[in-house]
C-alpha cells in the first residue's frame, strides 16, 4: 500500500513538472530591456517604415483603398484564408480599447518583432513576425512614433477561425522554434546598396512571406526562396520572382515597383496593386535596392 502510494504521489509530482517545464518552454519571448533604450523616435521616419512594411495592405478596412496622402484608418478586419484556418487583421490604430492606444511601446515592440501579444500569448505567423525579427530596433522605434500620430478607430475586428489543433496557441512556440530563422539569405558582407534591398525584402517588405512555397506547417521552405508559392486560399499561385522566374533587368524592375506598368506594358493586379501603392513612395534608390537584390538571389527553377 506504502508503494502504491509513493508511486502515485511520484507520478503526480513528474506530472506537475512536466507540465510547468511545457508552460515555461512555450511562454512568449520578451524583448531585451535596453531594446528600445536608446532609440529617439522619428515619426516623419516611421511613416518611411510604415510604407516599406506595407501595414496598411493588411490593417485598412475591407475594400478600403490608401491613397499615401491622409493618414491611413486601420481598424482592421480582412480576412486572409489559408489551409490553417481564417485569419482577420487585428485593429491597430490608436482606439485605446480597438486598438494599440493603451499599449506601452516595448509591447507593440514585442508584438512585432516576436509575434507576442502583452498578455503573453503567441500570434498565429500570418502577422509576418518572422520577417519582422531582424528589423532595426531603430525602425520599429520610428514605426510606433508613427502609428502613435493615426487616428483611433473604434471597430473591434472579427475574431480567427482556426479549428483545432491550429487554435492551441501554445503549440506555436514550437512553431518559431522551427521556422524562425533570423540567417539572412544573401550572407554578409555586401555592398551597401545590396544590403538596403536585403533588408527592405527579407525583413520590412517580408516579400518572401508570399513568395516563398511553404512546407506542411507553414513554415517557408528558404532552399527555395522567392520561388513562387500556391497562394495560401487555394486560388492560384504567386510568381517565381528569383532570376529564373523573373528576367527582367533591374531598370524594368525598379520602373514595375514605381509604376506598376510592365515591360510588356501589361499592368500589376490582384494583391500586387496595393504593394505598388507602397512601392511606388520609396525612394528610387530604395526601388533600385529591392531591383538588385532580386537579379543576386539564386536562381529557383
Amino acid at each position: 500500500m506504502m508503494a502504491d502510494r509513493a508511486f502515485i504521489a511520484g507520478f503526480f509530482v513528474i506530472g506537475i513538472m512536466a507540465v510547468s517545464a511545457f508552460l515555461t518552454l512555450t511562454a512568449g519571448r520578451d524583448l531585451p530591456a535596453d531594446y528600445l533604450q536608446m532609440q529617439v523616435a522619428d515619426p516623419v521616419q516611421g511613416e518611411r517604415v510604415f510604407i516599406a512594411a506595407g501595414c496598411a495592405s493588411c490593417h485598412l478596412a475591407p475594400d478600403a483603398k490608401w491613397d499615401g496622402n491622409a493618414p491611413p484608418p486601420l481598424p482592421g478586419g480582412r480576412r486572409f484564408p489559408s489551409p490553417f484556418g481564417t485569419f482577420t487583421a487585428p485593429n491597430i490604430s490608436t482606439h485605446p480599447e480597438a486598438g494599440l492606444g493603451n499599449w506601452s511601446d516595448r509591447a507593440i515592440a514585442r508584438a512585432v518583432v516576436l509575434g507576442v501579444s502583452p498578455e503573453g500569448a503567441h500570434y498565429y505567423p500570418a502577422f509576418p513576425y518572422a520577417s519582422y525579427q531582424t528589423a532595426d530596433p531603430r525602425d520599429i522605434a520610428d514605426l510606433i512614433a508613427y502609428l502613435r500620430t493615426l487616428p483611433p478607430v473604434e471597430s473591434i475586428a472579427p475574431p480567427h477561425e482556426v479549428g483545432f489543433p491550429f487554435n492551441i496557441r501554445r503549440s506555436l512556440a514550437v512553431w518559431k522554434f522551427l521556422f524562425t530563422d533570423p540567417t539572412p539569405i544573401l550572407p554578409d558582407p555586401l555592398p551597401a546598396e545590396l544590403a538596403r534591398g536585403r533588408y527592405l525584402v527579407e525583413t520590412l517588405g517580408h516579400c518572401g512571406e508570399c513568395h516563398t512555397p511553404r512546407n506542411p506547417l507553414g513554415g517557408l521552405d528558404r532552399r527555395r526562396w522567392l520561388g513562387g508559392a500556391a497562394h495560401p486560399s487555394g486560388d492560384g499561385s504567386i510568381p517565381n520572382i528569383t532570376p529564373a522566374g523573373l528576367i527582367w533587368s533591374e531598370a524594368d524592375i525598379a520602373a514595375y515597383l514605381k509604376t506598376g506598368f510592365t515591360p510588356e506594358f501589361d499592368v500589376a493586379g490582384g494583391e500586387m496593386v496595393e504593394v505598388i501603392v507602397n512601392t511606388a513612395r520609396l525612394s528610387d534608390a530604395d526601388r533600385q535596392a529591392i531591383a538588385s537584390y532580386l537579379k543576386a538571389i539564386p536562381p529557383v527553377q
